[in-house]
Parts: C-alpha cells; sequence; structure tokens
C-alpha cells in the first residue's frame, strides 16, 4: 500500500472517505454473495477480498488523517 503525497484539505478528506466507504459497502457486499455461492467462482475469491481489504485500509488512512487534523489546535 502507497501512501499519497497529495496534501488534501478536511472538506476533500471528508469527501473521498464518504465516497470510499460507499463503495466499500458494496465491495462487501459483493464479497458476501461470492462467499456465499461457494465452491462457485472459487477463483474470484482472493482477487475480490484483496479489493475489499485494500479499501478498507485506505479509508482507515484517511480517517487517521482526518482524526489528526482535527486535533490539531
Amino acid at each position: 500500500m502507497g501512501q499519497t503525497t497529495e496534501i488534501l484539505t478536511t472538506e476533500e478528506l471528508k469527501n473521498q472517505i464518504k465516497r470510499l466507504n460507499s463503495k466499500a459497502g458494496q465491495m462487501k457486499m459483493d464479497l458476501h454473495d461470492l462467499a456465499e455461492g461457494l465452491p462457485t467462482n472459487y477463483e474470484r475469491l482472493i482477487e475480490a477480498a484483496t479489493e475489499t481489504y485494500q479499501i478498507y485500509w485506505q479509508i482507515e488512512q484517511l480517517k487517521t488523517q482526518l482524526k489528526q487534523r482535527e486535533q490539531k489546535p
């Protein structure tokens, strides 16, 4: 996971988190549906899980940035 060097405003961070949360929710549902259908499409499982993990990791990083920014005087 690479970190971005782009500096976002607080509002941009909030908007990006909101957008990624929406996408992550859909990915989580897709992963759930894939798991329920096993063994059908089992070959897609690792890719879907990795993509889902990555988006949640990115959201956590952005939330950490936002929290740090909001704690500054």
